[in-house]
């Protein structure tokens, strides 16, 4: 029973492989792949998704933006195309190191939960990975996003201007944020953030799997590129479905402590004010950009790498490991 067990395969990384448990090198080299790929298709997902993304930031903490259209009219003209890249370098510079913590721990938990089984991993143990990295990767994500969320809702011009934006890039939102607001000040809107990627994760990566398992070629073993980019953008839509309420929280409480006077005193309190103040249709105000920024960024994330991983493993000389049948 034993040996059966260890013998069954077992789920490794955002795709379903097989893997050895007799090769001793492999897991090695799966793990620099998984790392290499990962990063790079993050890094190009976020840049396919950033002016989206900047737009959705602007809706839910900034009044003067009323709907997608009238922000990116109101951007472009005053901004120029610059105005909705604002942030975008210290995504893309740590983009390796969230994404070595989130797949890293998912990564983990699902060898950790096979083998407490004696079994295959089930959507429930994908659920469970998922939340776990995702949560994890906010202790490295946090600080980073705070500091995009600030310069994002910067709506003055870098030059030309007759009010200047209070930051002059990533570092110096960096370095300020820790003169005014102390080391904890990084930190700010942490919870919130860690409340919509632990759910968000969880519905990613499962959403993705079943998906996959759904439509894949039985003959083929593995789904083709159509289904790994219908699963993507599919996985990438639900999982914002799940986070977009916290997400709303999460962006103002990092933009409060921009202000001179503080407005909420923490998480409950900007819940119960923002709907006093705005009712709570204003949690999905931004839902619709956010399904359609999601769905062609993460699209790009899969097929990137897959993509990636696939010319990696000819490289190394690996082996071709096709997607597994969860329980």
């Amino acid at each position: 029973m034993a040996a059966k067990a260890e013998a069954r395969t077992r789920l490794c990384g955002p795709c379903f492989s097989r893997q050895s448990d007799t090769d001793t090198s492999a897991p090695t080299i799966m793990h620099i792949i998984d790392f290499v790929s990962g990063s790079m298709a993050g890094a190009c997902g976020v840049a396919v998704g950033y002016p989206l993304d900047t737009i959705k930031v602007r809706i839910q903490t900034q009044k003067q933006f009323t709907g997608i259209w009238q922000c990116a009219k109101t951007t472009f003209l005053k901004e120029g195309v610059s105005g909705f890249y604002k942030g975008l370098a210290l995504p893309i510079a740590t983009i390796a190191m969230t994404s070595s913590v989130t797949f890293g721990v998912y990564r983990n938990c699902l060898q950790c939960l096979s083998q407490l089984k004696g079994g295959a991993n089930s959507r429930v143990d994908v659920w469970l990975a998922g939340m776990a990295g995702g949560i994890a990767q906010t202790s490295v994500m946090s600080p980073g996003d705070l500091v995009k969320v600030r310069l994002q809702c910067q709506t003055e011009a870098k030059r030309g201007g007759p009010v200047k934006p209070k930051y002059s890039g990533p570092i110096h939102c960096l370095l300020s944020i820790v003169k005014e607001e102390g080391v904890r000040g990084l930190y700010r809107g942490a919870l919130p953030l860690m409340l919509r990627d632990g759910p968000s994760y969880a519905t990613y990566f499962t959403m993705y799997a079943s998906i996959c398992e759904a439509l894949r070629d039985q003959d083929q073993g593995r789904p083709d590129w159509g289904v790994v980019m219908l699963a993507g953008g599919v996985a990438g839509s639900s999982a914002w479905a799940v986070g977009t309420p916290m997400d709303v929280i999460k962006a103002r409480m990092q933009m409060d402590g921009a202000r001179d006077i503080k407005r909420y005193s923490g998480l409950l309190h900007c819940i119960q004010d923002t709907v006093r103040t705005e009712g709570p249709r204003v949690f999905f105000r931004s839902l619709g950009i956010n399904c359609l920024r999601a769905f062609p960024s993460n699209m790009v994330v899969f097929m990137t790498y897959e993509l990636l991983t696939d010319f990696l493993r000819v490289r190394t000389q690996s082996e071709d490991m096709p997607y597994v049948v969860m329980d």
